[in-house]
């Protein structure tokens, strides 16, 4: 019996029957479960007993969700209890694809998605990032696992994961001193630099790097831990041009823009990022220097469509990244 199997068939918050484990973590276990009164499959989040660590990043991340109803975010359903009192979240069931495995098909046939369906997945979660950052959210966790493309038979579209390392820029910090939060690859220089006042631009750096990787086939910087680190620290930023002859020599200014290490040299909201890419892909402008955080405006929102064979998903709480040297 694997951890977290003992609560199969338990009913929780009254109407949710655990039915399967989706994912296991230090913190918390995910479940399928059957709504015993919409009769709908969703999933349900079970907190460990006596985590209060977890219980209170649990339900930042249910907040987050629910301020940011009405976008591409993932669906908060119910907040609930277990029968022994553990704290729970149910959420919309996801069946599709995450990013990452929609790149790595395209990256194992030895080419490169699209970029029309680059642009038609993304465009939600740039809309739902934008509206993050208006309410002073940050993600801090950006990366292609925790963008997800809903199979069509399930109603298509694009969800955007894991709030569970959200700061509220108006709220203490959350993560626990000595732990960086966020996935190696994606992290930006301000948090590998060990710095306490940040804000939604590393967010925007995050969102580059998929970007670069969604374009080039492979992530700007690679490498182990601390050689990344280096890297983002004080590494060249690389050509995507020459990655990509086919893309105009005008790429490499945005790159340059959206991994800038000094934040202020970067672009500085994720509207300006995005438009500035759509711009220099549609090669309609000389320069795309990073415009004011303040003066740009949100792209429309769109929908993306024809995805292939399906996994289920559900926001994790516990992947930090603790800088030491077992890690670095």
């Amino acid at each position: 019996m694997g951890f977290g199997d003992d609560r199969l068939g338990e009913v929780v918050g009254g109407r949710y029957v655990l039915r399967s484990v989706v994912g296991r973590g230090g913190q918390s276990v995910v479940y399928r479960a059957k709504d015993q009164v919409a009769g709908d499959e969703v999933a349900v989040k079970v907190v460990h007993r006596g985590n209060t660590d977890g219980v209170e990043r649990l339900y930042k991340e249910a907040h987050a969700l629910v301020l940011l109803s009405g976008t591409s975010a993932l669906r908060v359903l119910h907040q609930a209890t277990a029968e022994d009192g553990a704290a729970c979240l149910v959420t919309e069931l996801l069946r599709g694809q995450d990013f990452s495995e929609k790149l790595q098909d395209y990256e194992n046939e030895g080419g490169r998605m699209p970029i029309a369906e680059l642009l038609e997945t993304m465009e939600p979660v740039i809309h739902t990032l934008a509206a993050a950052h208006d309410l002073d959210l940050v993600h801090r966790d950006i990366k292609p696992e925790n963008v997800f493309v809903i199979h069509p038979a399930y109603g298509g579209g694009v969800r955007l994961l894991d709030f569970g390392f959200t700061r509220f820029l108006n709220y203490k910090r959350q993560t626990q001193p000595g732990l960086i939060a966020g996935s190696p690859t994606y992290i930006a220089p301000e948090i590998w630099s060990g710095q306490d006042e940040y804000d939604e631009r590393v967010d925007i750096y995050s969102l580059a790097v998929v970007l670069f990787r969604a374009l080039a086939g492979e992530p700007p910087f690679k490498g182990d831990p601390r050689q990344i680190l280096v890297k983002v620290l004080s590494a060249q930023r690389p050509s995507l041009h020459a990655l990509r002859p086919d893309l105009p020599p005008m790429i490499d200014d945005w790159v340059a823009s959206a991994l800038a290490v000094d934040p202020d040299h970067r672009f500085q909201r994720v509207t300006a990022l995005w438009n500035a890419l759509k711009s220099c892909l549609d090669v309609r402008r000389l320069s795309i220097a990073p415009p004011s955080r303040h003066n740009d405006t949100d792209p429309p929102d769109t929908v993306g469509t024809d995805l292939p064979p399906m996994t289920v998903r559900m926001p994790r709480v516990d992947d930090e990244v603790p800088p030491d040297d077992s890690q670095l």
